[in-house]
């Protein structure tokens, strides 16, 4: 028997199938989509069956034999392996890549080098002394040491060995439980048998005879029974109890802070909605429906009901979310719903964790999955229905290998299990708004909130006016009085800046000289934590200079306003108000999104201060007050979808206001009240700026009108970057048809991150046959050429954003 395994290396050369031969007694395990240890060269590695098959080209006697299996049940199905298929060509990756990406992390493979004594007498006294009394050191142990040279010398010569080690980080975690032997004759004899002194091991045989349950944990049997450790391993030692290890799953918790009444009657607009979704469930059609519906309009109850439906039919559900810090609030309510029906998936869990949620999909022990992005790839074998929750957010699309769209590979599933797809948002992306008013997605409208509560009432502060008035705040005078009538009222209040740190720039008043980052072309923002400039993209941290770095002088100031500073400014104006923040800074250990939101929502707070994590998806019945500090900030950036990701942040974080039973306010400060993204988001008018912004984007043709794909080259040489991107740029010129329009090559917006300077073309097209083979005949010449030079190329046929 013969396998076709796609190996774990990403290489160009390596980017197909390998036939295996599988030796006899593991014939009868082999199966498509299981992994595998095969020999690669001179190391062995992890890969993935694709195909089995009797005959093969390849001469059988230079073939090599799979040396272990890893899974007896495949871990990726039928349905996964077609789409790694599809993902491969669609987004351009390596098979290993689009494999590897819809497993959790647990499963993914690590290598590590080992070396190993084969003849000690051929070694020198210092490698004898590195091993000392071991026979397996770590490739590291030589680096350190300075000895790879040595090391090399004795690997060929053979009196060492290097050995390549596979680790995953999968772990079954178990807990160790205590049974009563099944023979119950035998137990009663040995109770009869126990004499008076005895007293506490007949009591535990006693108390276990007329228990139900049957296994028990050491705690329970010392604490239910009253019996000590000694009594236990008695009992254990007469072989009256048997002592094993009971797999058991990593518990999720789940702060419980808000009641809700899960079943609610829906309104006229919702029954005719899920009509239509229930329509295509029953007809099994793969419809995907755009739910447009306004903040508060009911739509998760009506992903609620599609759930259902499927799952009385027996079949699953996913259901995704944009943000991590949304799954909490939205997990919570489907397990109130479904119960111990639902996994979780998201990236706050722990590798161990993760692995567990996979496991119980796996084994079809669960029926429904919410998560974020990855959740799409769930091995749910019989799908009923897929939802994207705000599906505008660019955090669906993956912006490194592969680079899928959450969107599309949920249409292609639904496609394979001929199930609906619900893509729901108050406001969706152009292009899927573009598509349901052409009838490719059939468009569902909910224009009045669920409990028909009124919008809240927004106001436009003009940030210019307040300048000019001598109010240099970053609160206008009409948002702090709006705060302090809330906080007399026990109201709460959402505060919203997409800027996290104190400063967003540290300035020199006498030279100019802003102090930035010196792997990527950025300026460092100031954070008062542990007084430390932080760069956003690559991590790199400094003290804050006491004098500038080119002048010496001693005049450094801060500019510019980040959620640290928010805070310290509440604090002096509204000193009695309780704060919380809640951005990277404040989130960055285990659960803190769902503490912060607990203590938000149990009332120990006033006010909610955040950015763009908190500008959707919540849901507290005492936000009255929503206050948007700077609207400017995605507005004026390079960026064809700035007007649209302002119009949704904007109408999302309004939306936060008066959900309930008291009325919402909201105040939106600008610097630019005229743009249309800004006066239409006032009383959420999509439709209005839909119109505009197509206009925008017809002429100057961009998506949804054209398609764009983004050609980036980055070096660590700014002359080779340049050259290495003028020469893509100038193939594809050659290579595509005259229709297609090949932009560039510029420098991209930050030329800089991570030491690596950026270069980028854009193609826009509208119809290019030949794109995909000839990025394809790119991207080879760059893999067996360029590469050798350091350059790395990347091509995103459906950039979120082309910074």
């Amino acid at each position: 028997m013969i396998v076709e395994v796609i190996v774990d290396v990403a290489a160009y050369p390596i980017d197909r199938p390998f036939d295996y031969v599988v030796p006899g007694h593991l014939e009868d395990l082999v199966e498509r989509g299981s992994r595998v240890h095969v020999p690669f060269g001179n190391r062995k590695v992890q890969g993935f069956i694709t195909n089995i098959k009797r005959e093969t080209e390849v001469d059988r006697s230079k073939l090599k034999e799979v040396q272990s299996i890893i899974d007896v049940e495949p871990v990726i199905t039928e349905e996964l392996l077609k789409l790694s298929k599809w993902m491969t060509k669609k987004t351009l990756c390596y098979e290993i890549d689009a494999l590897q990406v819809m497993l959790p992390a647990a499963l993914r493979a690590s290598y590590k080098k080992n070396i190993k004594i084969l003849d000690p007498t051929q070694l020198e006294k210092e490698i004898l002394e590195l091993f000392g009394r071991k026979e397996v050191l770590p490739y590291e142990a030589f680096e350190k040491s300075g000895m790879l040279k040595m090391m090399k010398k004795h690997l060929i010569e053979g009196s060492l060995e290097l050995e390549n080690v596979i680790k995953q980080q999968a772990r079954v975690k178990t807990v160790t439980k205590y049974t009563l032997v099944d023979d119950k004759d035998f137990v009663v004899g040995q109770l009869n048998k126990l004499t008076k002194q005895a007293v506490k091991q007949k009591e535990l045989i006693e108390w276990l005879l007329a228990q139900e349950k049957t296994s028990f944990t050491m705690q329970e049997l010392i604490q239910a029974a009253n019996v000590s450790n000694a009594t236990v391993n008695t009992l254990i030692n007469k072989k009256i109890l048997v002592k094993e290890q009971e797999e058991v799953y990593r518990e999720i918790t789940s702060l419980d802070y808000q009641d809700r009444d899960n079943h609610v009657q829906l309104t006229v607009e919702q029954e005719t909605a899920l009509s239509h979704i229930t329509k295509a469930q029953n007809n099994e059609e793969n419809t995907t429906f755009l739910l447009h519906g306004i903040t508060g309009s009911g739509k998760t109850e009506i992903y609620l009901h599609a759930i259902e439906k499927s799952i009385a039919e027996g079949k699953q559900a996913i259901m995704l979310v944009p943000e991590i810090s949304l799954t909490p609030q939205m997990t919570r309510r489907f397990k109130l719903r479904f119960g111990d029906q639902v996994a979780v998936m998201h990236s706050g869990l722990s590798t161990g964790e993760k692995f567990d949620e996979w496991r119980k999909i796996w084994r079809g022990e669960v029926m429904v999955v919410v998560g974020a992005r990855s959740a799409v790839f769930a091995p749910f074998k019989n799908l009923g229905v897929i939802i994207l929750d705000e599906e505008h957010e660019s955090s669906y699309k993956q912006e490194d290998t592969p680079r899928y769209h959450a969107r599309d590979v949920a249409i292609w599933r639904s496609e394979f299990h001929k199930c609906p797809v619900i893509l729901g948002s108050a406001t969706p992306s152009l292009e899927s708004y573009a598509r349901a008013s052409k009838g490719v997605y059939t468009l569902l409208s909910l224009s009045m909130r669920a409990k028909e509560q009124a919008l809240p009432t927004v106001n436009i502060v003009d940030m210019r006016a307040e300048l000019k008035s001598g109010n240099r705040s970053m609160f206008s005078l009409p948002l702090a009085d709006a705060i302090r009538e809330k906080l007399e009222m026990k109201e709460q209040i959402v505060l919203f800046l997409n800027k996290r740190g104190f400063s967003s720039f540290v300035l020199c008043r006498d030279c100019g000289t802003v102090v930035e980052c010196d792997q990527c072309d950025i300026s460092l923002t100031y954070h008062r934590e542990g007084e430390r400039l932080k760069c956003h993209y690559c991590g790199h941290e400094e003290p804050v200079p006491q004098e500038c770095p080119e002048c010496q002088s001693e005049h450094i100031r801060f500019f510019g306003t980040g959620t640290q500073k928010v805070e310290e400014e509440i604090t002096k104006l509204f000193p009695y108000a309780r704060v919380l923040r809640m951005d990277v800074d404040t989130t960055r250990t285990k659960g803190s999104h769902e503490r912060i939101l607990k203590k938000f929502g149990d009332g120990e707070a006033d006010i909610l201060l955040g950015t763009q994590m908190i500008a959707k998806g919540l849901d507290f019945p005492n936000i009255t007050l929503v206050g948007v500090l700077n609207a400017d900030t995605t507005l004026h950036i390079a960026d064809f979808r700035a007007a649209e990701k302002t119009f949704q942040l904007m109408t999302q974080v309004s939306g936060r206001a008066g959900r309930h039973d008291k009325e919402g306010v909201v105040y939106i400060q600008t610097y630019t009240p005229e743009h249309y993204a800004i006066e239409y988001s006032k009383d959420q008018l999509y439709e209005p700026f839909y119109h505009n912004e197509m206009i925008m984007r017809k002429q100057y043709e961009y998506p949804p009108f054209y398609f764009v794909t983004l050609v980036q080259v980055t070096h660590e040489n700014v002359l080779l970057a340049a050259e290495y991107a003028k020469l893509a740029t100038d193939w594809l010129r050659d290579n595509l048809s005259s229709t297609s329009m090949v932009i560039g090559p510029t420098a991209s917006a930050i030329s800089k991150i991570q030491n690596r300077y950026r270069y980028q073309c854009l193609i826009k097209y509208k119809k290019e046959p030949l794109l995909i083979e000839k990025l394809q005949q790119l991207i080879k010449i760059y893999r067996t050429e360029w590469i050798k030079k350091g350059v790395v190329l990347t091509v995103d046929l459906d950039p979120s954003t082309i910074l």
